[in-house]
């Protein structure tokens, strides 16, 4: 039989331990994609979490050449999150083909997304940017199709995508 003492510092010792894993696992916990804030990252952060092609796009208001985005040809149910920062944007049931070479989409989520108006290359189009980072997607004609009447024509690289069941819907 085990005396009582020694149980209790058997107890004890494993209390301390399990105090000090959950200070420990604190102490190398890392901040959660919620606690970001976004807009102040600086250009050498945004290096580091995107790709090359993610960062042009993203923060240098770049395009990728059309038809080479995977998420293009993407009909599963989920939604369509921003490459930079997870925010959701798209609903996939608002996806559709438009056949510019571009995901597009008639809807954006509800506060997903915040326009500015873009006058590079000699034209007035509206530019479309993550509401959460800042993050520039792509550009919104009115060529679409209804109930918007809207194309919310998208770097495929800028987004990324859920499936439904995986916390998407």
């Amino acid at each position: 039989m085990i005396p009582r003492r020694t149980l209790l510092l058997a107890g004890a010792a494993l209390g301390a331990l399990a105090m000090t894993r959950k200070a420990s696992e604190a102490e190398t916990m890392t901040t959660t994609d919620q606690a970001i804030d976004w807009r102040k990252l600086t250009d050498a952060e945004w290096r580091k979490r995107l790709t090359p092609a993610q960062y042009d796009v993203l923060r240098k208001h770049g395009t990728e050449r059309p038809g080479t985005s995977a998420l293009l040809h993407e009909k599963r149910k989920g939604t369509f999150v921003c490459a930079g920062c997870a925010n959701p944007l798209f609903a996939s049931a608002t996806k559709f083909e438009s056949g510019t070479g571009w995901p597009s989409f008639y809807e954006p989520l509800p506060n997903a997304i915040g326009t500015t108006t873009d006058r590079s290359f000699f034209m007035t189009r509206t530019e479309v940017h993550c509401a959460r980072c800042l993050g520039h997607l792509g550009h919104v004609f009115d060529d679409g199709p209804p109930p918007t009447g809207l194309r919310y024509c998208m770097n495929g690289v800028a987004l990324k995508f859920e499936p439904a069941g995986a916390g998407a819907s």
